[in-house]
């Protein structure tokens, strides 16, 4: 893909993403639309108490238009190059974003009935994950119909085709991850930079894989983040909620259910299975011993407690996300080759 179509995609949806902030940040003050610290997590924290909750609509307006704009760019660069579009190209976009767009309704439930509502447990934990059930079957429904591989391959250890057993298999996968970036999202400017940078991973395999439509929607993604940063940064000025996470969480799996390297996932993605292990262990340390592994679950609050700054923390899980990425891409690179 030309490298000026990616640049373009990713100024769109930064400026974007920071742009809307301006409009957004006063708007959710003004509908006292701030967020509920609870009394369990770190004392210094009830400092961020009413800081505005939703803000991921910042990311979620410019990735989708950034992504669909990229798509329209590059149809239009193919046409004038004689390249044939691969099949349903157009389609297996908007599954992605699709399957995102219905996680970020998932959240913002949890957000809506949380801040507008003032209940503070938000939505019903169960109801929570049969909604998020129905939309990883959709999703996956979507992807039968678009002649989505059935084969796992890991560049190096080779391919199983795991035939109705994938399905299964990425359900549970799905619904694992959305809610591990759900989870990273605890400290200032955390999810955003570790999403930016997995993002930012995914924009190359993807090059590698030679699948621009989904290198634009990762770029977009990137860029998205980076707007994002500009307003959540510590001290945040707005938290993206479970709208945003739970959008990125729905970006995330389709990236790597997108690439037909769905191992990708977890090795890019590292920082999202620590932080789900770390609360599973504590959770599961204390119902058999009565016992605590961590000063808090998940892990980033326990090195908050430990007396690491917010962005210490997140410069330290970028930095390992970094690591994940670049043996992503390399994993990639000997895949393609």
């Amino acid at each position: 893909m030309p490298f000026w179509i990616n640049l373009i995609t990713a100024l769109v949806s930064a400026l974007i993403s920071a742009g809307f902030g301006v409009i957004l940040i006063p708007w959710l003050k003004k509908l006292k639309a701030g967020a509920h610290i609870l009394e369990i997590g770190p004392r210094w924290q009830k400092d961020k108490e009413g800081t505005p909750l939703m803000g991921g609509f910042m990311f979620i307006l410019s990735t989708v238009f950034s992504s669909l704009l990229a798509y329209f760019l590059i149809q239009n660069y193919r046409e004038h190059n004689f390249i044939d579009p691969p099949e349903n190209a157009l389609w297996k976009l908007i599954a992605g974003l699709a399957a995102s767009l219905g996680f970020m309704l998932v959240g913002f439930a949890d957000d809506y009935i949380k801040v507008v509502k003032k209940r503070n447990k938000g939505f019903d934990p169960k109801a929570k994950s049969v909604c998020q059930a129905v939309v990883v079957i959709l999703y996956l429904l979507a992807l039968h119909f678009l002649g989505n591989d059935t084969t796992v391959t890991f560049p190096i250890f080779g391919a199983l085709d795991l035939g109705i057993f994938y399905y299964i298999t990425m359900a549970v996968a799905i619904y694992g991850f959305v809610n591990a970036v759900n989870l990273t999202d605890g400290v200032d400017g955390l999810c955003g930079s570790v999403t930016l940078i997995y993002s930012a991973s995914f924009t190359i395999i993807f090059a590698l894989l030679g699948n621009w439509e989904y290198s634009a929607f990762a770029t977009a993604l990137a860029g998205g983040c980076l707007g994002f940063l500009v307003w959540n940064l510590h001290p945040a000025k707005v938290f993206m909620g479970d709208t945003g996470s739970m959008f990125l969480g729905g970006c995330v799996v389709a990236f790597g259910l997108a690439s037909d390297l769905e191992l990708l996932i977890p090795l890019v993605g590292i920082i999202y299975l620590i932080e789900a292990m770390s609360d599973v262990i504590q959770i599961g340390s204390y119902k058999l011993r009565h016992k605590r592994v961590f000063k808090m679950a998940p892990i980033h609050h326990h090195f908050e407690l430990s007396g690491w700054s917010e962005y210490k923390i997140m410069f330290v899980f970028s930095a390992i996300t970094l690591i994940g990425g670049i043996l992503g891409v390399v994993a990639a690179a000997i895949y393609t080759h």
